[in-house]
């Protein structure tokens, strides 16, 4: 499962790379806080997607592996797109999280050296074959 939000841009890099990687052999799915993200990840190929809180808290408990930017799982974040319950629930669930440490938060990762997006989405899509 792969959640973005705002514009999707990094949602939709990471199911770029998956389909490289994979081909068609995994479900990937995309959930998005809002339809243009959604929309954005779905045309980088997932096989479904959905929008909004309720899709992704019902979601997360029935995947293996989610994979998105920080800042999922910072309560309010994304300019208040990552509800509490969504972050409650990712953190919660048992789902194994790769998370690309990415954020417009007030929040700084130390010992994290900044990289350009392709360089993380294909460190992100090399933890997944590790799973």
């Amino acid at each position: 499962m792969v959640i973005d939000g705002q514009g999707g841009g990094i949602g939709a890099a990471v199911i770029k790379g998956l389909r490289e990687a994979f081909g068609n052999d995994q479900e990937i799915y995309a959930l998005g806080t809002n339809s243009i993200a959604t929309s954005r990840m779905m045309k980088s190929g997932a096989n479904r997607g959905a929008t909004g809180e309720n899709a992704i808290v019902r979601t997360c408990g029935q995947v293996d592996v989610i994979v998105g930017p920080l800042a999922i799982v910072i309560s309010n974040a994304m300019m208040g797109e990552v509800t509490p319950r969504i972050a409650e629930e990712l953190c919660s669930c048992g789902a194994k999280k790769i998370l690309i440490p990415l954020t417009q938060e007030n929040v700084d990762i130390v010992g994290i050296k900044s990289e350009p997006l392709p360089h993380m989405v294909q460190k992100a899509v090399q933890s997944i074959k590790e799973v």
